[in-house]
């Protein structure tokens, strides 16, 4: 395993761009499978997560191809609708390839999926989903079986807004027959993103980023180019790289528009922000002030900057609170956080951090990867020689997140564990 050595203290400066949207890219590479074609999809990040469900796509059938932040998928000739296992566990998003081999299959056996070793994250929406269109549904053996053929409209009620189950659920309905309505759906970007695609390739859906979403199924869909958005988690926890160590980013290829609850509570915090276009320019005084956050689902604070938010309100003057109400655990950032001499204490699923003037160096362990991205920023700008473990977690979601930031000045290397 790799591991990262940061030196802290370094102040950054230069432009830091932003990759494709790994949230966005998932479900868009899933989609391919519904298109009897050739799909190009461009500016797609360069991340293990990207390459294991491509590596799933090969194992139905499809050919599918990555070069320069670009990928080709041809899914004409599927010869699988079983996702197995050992991929599977590796990464929960391959649940994806659930409703596009159900909807155009009729059939689908996909195991329950893996991924970061936190918080209760069940398959039931996604289930409850397929079962809307008239899916016949089971559990087995660690696997989902689903047979339907072909699919009927529904309207469908979320119990809670689940990004994933939404995108599933949109991209099965894309090919069943009459309307399909999901209430509550998710309005994350990420889901509009899927959306964009499938409406290209000839799909017919709107309402896509509000809570009622409408599709009228069609026939068939086409082989299209589609480019992926910007990734708005990536953006924002460079804004908070500037933010903790006390410089001047550019942070270029962002969508502001996307970053609203993450650039407001910044800027509550003290941090100076200028949009310029498809550019942020991120710039904060010496210390910055404590304020509350609370994490909800988009167009409220994303809890995948939860992390990143209590690296930076460590070093803030006076007391934060940082509630999490999307996952209640999903907290195993802090104790490692404390080892660099971070004053937080958590309660159920609320933060108290009393901003301390110094984090110091150590040896910590990530842990998921947002946490892993905490551990960097607060690295950033600790005393001394920070060791960073199982960095692999970061290479999940972050594309050359190490190269980025030496470029900016940032002493940071990647290592073998010895």
């Amino acid at each position: 395993m790799d591991r990262f050595v940061v030196t802290g203290g370094a102040p950054l400066r230069g432009t830091l761009p932003v990759s494709g949207s790994k949230n966005a890219a998932l479900p868009i590479l899933a989609a391919a499978l519904l298109v009897e074609g050739r799909s190009e999809i461009r500016n797609v990040p360069d991340l293990k997560d990207v390459h294991t469900l491509l590596t799933v796509l090969r194992t139905l059938g499809a050919q599918a191809r990555f070069e320069n932040n670009t990928v080709w998928v041809d899914a004409t000739n599927i010869t699988s609708t079983v996702a197995p296992y050992e991929l599977v566990k590796t990464m929960r998003a391959s649940i994806y390839v659930l409703g596009p081999l159900l909807a155009r299959f009729g059939e689908a056996k996909v195991s329950l999926p893996g991924g970061c070793a936190w918080g209760p994250r069940p398959v039931d929406l996604h289930i409850k989903a397929m079962e809307a269109l008239g899916a016949e549904v089971t559990v087995e053996h660690g696997y989902i079986l689903a047979h339907g053929r072909p699919l009927k409209g529904g309207t469908f009620f979320s119990e809670v807004s689940s990004v994933g189950a939404t995108g599933n659920l949109m991209m099965a309905a894309v090919l069943a027959e009459g309307r399909t309505v999901i209430e509550n759906a998710a309005r994350e970007p990420d889901i509009e993103g899927l959306a964009e695609f499938l409406v290209k390739c000839g799909a017919r859906i709107t309402g896509h980023g509000t809570s009622r979403v409408e599709i009228e199924g069609v026939s068939k869909l086409s082989e299209q180019t589609f480019a992926v958005m910007p990734d708005r988690i990536e953006a924002a926890t460079f804004l908070a790289a500037g933010a903790v160590t006390g410089s001047t980013l550019k942070i270029t290829g962002a969508r502001a528009d996307h970053m609203r609850a993450v650039m407001n509570k910044m800027e509550e915090a003290g941090v100076h922000l200028m949009v310029q276009g498809d550019d942020i320019v991120v710039s904060s005084p010496n210390r910055l002030n404590a304020i509350s956050v609370t994490t909800a689902p988009y167009p409220g604070f994303p809890t995948d900057m939860q992390a990143q938010m209590i690296a930076v309100l460590s070093l803030a003057h006076g007391q934060s609170t940082v509630t999490d109400t999307v996952y209640f655990d999903r907290w195993t950032h802090v104790p490692e956080l404390q080892r660099m001499g971070a004053d937080v204490r958590v309660d159920r699923n609320v933060a108290v951090i009393r901003g301390v003037r110094k984090l110091t160096g150590a040896q910590v362990m990530a842990t998921d990867l947002r946490a892993s991205a905490a551990l960097i920023l607060a690295a950033l700008w600790a005393d001394g020689e920070s060791v960073i473990s199982r960095v692999y977690h970061v290479d999940r979601g972050y594309e050359s997140i190490e190269k980025k930031l030496q470029a900016v000045g940032a002493q940071i290397r990647r290592e073998r564990e010895p």
